[in-house]
């Protein structure tokens, strides 16, 4: 048995060497994988092994009731349903690995279901505080017209962060209203954008023009004032900042703008599917949460305006 490091990735785990550039290339090449998701799948893979390791066991000589019990070891040392779901996720793929390597005759993990999630009503925005967000840049400034279109960008297309600061120049098409992503996975989608987006990104471009444009960000659409890609970090500070300027009392961070995108959509009578596209959800069942947001806010409007709760 041997240490092995995929290319770059921080987490060392104890494997066979060949068995592991196996299930790196499977995960980078296969299953195109980002470096971030293969690490996190590499991490649950080592955890897992120290458990196998307590046991005297292999991994491929793990049971079903083997990873139930490791599962209930992640409950009990309080580790989220979440976070329970993500790290099972990692485990299964690994033994879907093995199968197709002939490695497997049967997978552990077929049978066994996964943490229950408590449900989650995501925090949305309304219109009202949407525009006043955006209202509290300065459209003056380098900076501030910058951080406009970045929230109009939010706001119209509902991008993840890494969407949003991967976002070249060449992924705009203008003239037919989309714009071209890279999600998860890498995988492409085409997100229509609003006319209001685009105009407060070529008012931006005005700004930008002046930029020292450091070489190899020429096509990143956002960029900071020494001339490089925006970080996540910067984005969420950008929003938490206008959204105090703008005296909004919630926890607001840039996902809020997507899950606000996409109820707005849901209230508007945007089919559900075509959410589902341009969020960039493999599972309809994603989406569907988008429903109780809608289902939460019609009841607070019938309790607040309705004339006969009004009577009480």
């Amino acid at each position: 048995m041997v240490y092995f490091c995929a290319a770059n990735i921080g987490y060392f785990f104890e494997m066979d060497k060949k068995q592991a550039a196996k299930y790196y290339s499977y995960l980078k090449f296969e299953r195109n994988l980002t470096d971030n998701s293969v690490e996190a799948y590499l991490h649950d893979i080592a955890k897992l092994q120290k458990f196998a390791d307590d046991l005297g066991k292999s991994l491929e000589a793990l049971e079903q009731s083997d990873i139930e019990t490791f599962l209930w070891g992640l409950h009990d040392v309080g580790i989220t349903p979440t976070s329970q779901n993500r790290i099972l996720a990692g485990i299964r793929s690994y033994f879907r690995f093995l199968r197709l390597e002939g490695e497997l005759e049967v997978d552990p993990t077929d049978c066994i279901d996964s943490p229950k999630l408590p449900e989650h009503v995501p925090m949305v925005l309304t219109l009202e505080e949407v525009n006043r967000v955006i209202a509290a840049t300065d459209p003056t400034t380098c900076d501030g017209q910058r951080n406009r279109a970045i929230l109009e960008t939010l706001y119209s297309c509902g991008l993840r962060v890494s969407e949003l600061t991967d976002l070249r120049i060449g992924h705009i098409f203008e003239k037919e209203g989309f714009i071209q992503v890279f999600g998860k996975g890498r995988k492409e989608r085409i997100v229509p954008i609003a006319e209001s987006a685009l105009r407060e990104i070529h008012n931006y471009y005005l700004f930008r023009n002046e930029l020292d444009v450091k070489r190899g960000f020429e096509d990143y659409v956002f960029l900071n004032r020494f001339g490089r890609k925006l970080s996540r970090i910067m984005v969420f500070n950008i929003v938490k900042r206008y959204c105090q300027e703008a005296n909004i009392r919630k926890e607001v961070s840039p996902h809020t703008f997507r899950h606000t995108f996409a109820t707005h959509l849901l209230e508007g009578g945007a089919n559900l599917r075509a959410i589902q596209m341009m969020l960039g959800h493999e599972q309809i069942s994603t989406t569907e949460i988008y429903t109780k947001v809608d289902r939460q806010m019609l009841r607070e409007e019938i309790l607040t305006y309705h004339p006969r709760n009004k009577m009480r």
